[in-house]
C-alpha cells in the first residue's frame, strides 16, 4: 500500500511539473531537450558494431543495394527502415557428429556409413571446420537468412557427401589410413564444390578410426599385430642391411688398404728393376761401346798387320822365286852343296835292297826315323 501511494505521488508531482512547464516559455525548452534526446537516441542507434571474427551484409530497403563488410569497426544503418543490417559469425565453426541424437544444427548424431562390400561402420566422433566467406557474405544472407541460419546446411551435405564417398571404399581400404586419407580429401572437395557458391567453405574434416563389429575389430587388431610384427622384422633387415653395408665397408677398406700397401711395394719394386733396367742398359751400352770400339781396334790392327804379312809373304815370295830362279842358273855342284847345308847334322839310314837281280835303277825308302 505504502508503494502505491508513493508511486500516485510521483505521478501527481511530475503532472504538475509538466503543467507549468506547458505553461509560459518553459514549454519550448521542454520540446528542444525532447528533440536533442531523441536526436541523439536515433544517432547512437544508428551505428552498429562489427567485432572480429565477424562480417556484416547492409541491405537498403528504399534502392536494394547490398553491402557487404568485412572489416571490424562501425556501420551506418539509417533510422526509420530504411537500412536493414545483418551481422554473421565469420569466425572458423565447428559441426560434430556424435552421440545417438541431434542436439542443435552443430551437433547430431554419429555417423553410420554403408561400404562397398555391404558391410555397415560408423564413426564415433566425425569433427568438420567450416566458416563464412567473408566475401560472399551478401550469398550467405540472400541463401541461409540472419544471424546463424547458416549453419543449417551443414547438417544434410556432410551426412550425405560423406556417407556416398566413404560408401565407395570397403571395409579392408577403409582401414588403410592412406585410403582413409583420400576418401576424406574427395568429401571436403565435393563439400566446397556445393557449400562455396552459398558462402561457406570447408576447411577441414577431422575423422577417427572408423568402428566395425566386434569381429571385424578383432581382425583389425591382428591385422595391426602382423602389420607392426613386419615392422619390426623390416627393421631388423634395415638394420641388418646396415651392419652388412658397414662390414662390406670395413672389408673394403681393409681389403684396399692391403691392396694400396701391395701395390706401392710393387711400384718400388718396379721402380727399383725400372732403376737397375736403365743401370745394365747404360753398362750393356758402354760394354758394347767399348767392345765395339776394341773390335774395331783389333780389326784395324788385324788388316795392317795382314797387309804387312802380306807385304812381307810377297818379299819372301820374291826371294825364294829369285833364289829359285838363281838356283836354276846354278851347277849341280853349288845346289848339292846347298842341299848338304841343309841336311848338315841329319843321319839317313839307308840300307840298299834288291829285288831284281839285275837292278836297273836305285830307289830309296825312308824305313826309320831321322836321327
Amino acid at each position: 500500500m505504502q508503494i502505491i501511494k508513493g508511486g500516485r505521488a510521483v505521478r501527481s508531482t511530475a503532472n504538475g511539473l509538466l503543467q507549468k512547464l506547458r505553461g509560459g516559455s518553459g514549454g519550448t525548452v521542454i520540446w528542444l531537450v525532447l528533440a536533442f534526446v531523441i536526436s541523439m537516441v536515433l544517432l547512437f542507434s544508428s551505428w552498429r558494431t562489427i567485432e572480429p571474427g565477424q562480417v556484416a551484409v547492409r541491405v537498403n530497403n528504399i534502392t536494394g543495394e547490398q553491402e557487404a563488410r568485412t572489416q571490424p569497426g562501425l556501420i551506418l544503418c539509417a533510422p526509420f527502415g530504411i537500412h536493414s543490417v545483418y551481422i554473421i559469425d565469420a569466425s572458423p565453426q565447428t559441426f560434430v557428429m556424435k552421440g545417438n541424437k541431434n542436439v542443435d544444427a552443430l551437433h547430431v548424431e554419429e555417423l553410420t556409413v554403408r561400404a562397398s562390400d555391404g558391410s555397415n561402420f560408423l564413426f564415433n566422433d566425425t569433427t568438420i571446420i567450416f566458416q563464412v566467406l567473408g566475401a560472399s557474405a551478401i550469398e550467405v544472407v540472400r541463401d541461409a537468412g540472419p544471424e546463424g541460419e547458416f549453419r543449417r546446411w551443414m547438417r544434410p551435405f556432410a551426412r550425405a557427401i560423406l556417407r556416398d564417398e566413404f560408401g565407395r571404399e570397403s571395409t579392408i581400404s577403409v582401414s588403410n589410413p592412406a585410403k582413409f586419407g583420400e576418401a576424406t580429401e574427395r568429401a571436403r572437395s565435393r563439400l566446397n564444390e556445393l557449400l562455396e557458391p552459398h558462402g561457406i567453405s570447408v576447411t577441414k574434416i577431422v575423422t577417427p578410426r572408423p568402428r566395425f563389429n566386434e569381429q571385424y575389430e578383432s581382425l583389425i587388431e591382428a591385422r595391426n599385430e602382423a602389420e607392426n610384427q613386419l615392422t619390426v622384422i623390416e627393421s631388423e633387415l634395415q638394420r641388418s642391411r646396415t651392419d652388412r653395408e658397414r662390414t662390406l665397408a670395413e672389408v673394403d677398406r681393409d681389403q684396399n688398404k692391403v691392396i694400396q700397401e701391395k701395390r706401392a711395394g710393387l711400384e718400388a719394386a718396379l721402380a727399383s728393376a725400372l732403376a737397375v733396367q736403365a743401370d745394365t742398359r747404360r753398362k750393356a751400352d758402354t760394354y758394347r761401346i767399348q767392345t765395339v770400339a776394341q773390335g774395331q781396334a783389333a780389326k784395324s790392327a788385324a788388316e795392317r798387320q795382314a797387309e804387312e804379312l802380306e807385304g812381307q809373304l810377297a818379299a819372301d815370295y820374291e826371294a825364294k822365286r829369285a833364289t829359285i830362279d838363281a838356283f836354276k842358273t846354278q851347277p849341280v855342284e853349288r845346289v848339292m852343296e846347298r842341299l848338304g847345308e841343309k841336311l848338315d847334322g841329319v843321319t839317313i839310314d839307308i840300307q840298299p835292297w834288291a829285288d831284281d837281280s839285275t837292278p836297273s835303277r836305285l830307289r830309296v825308302e825312308q824305313t826309320g826315323a831321322v836321327q
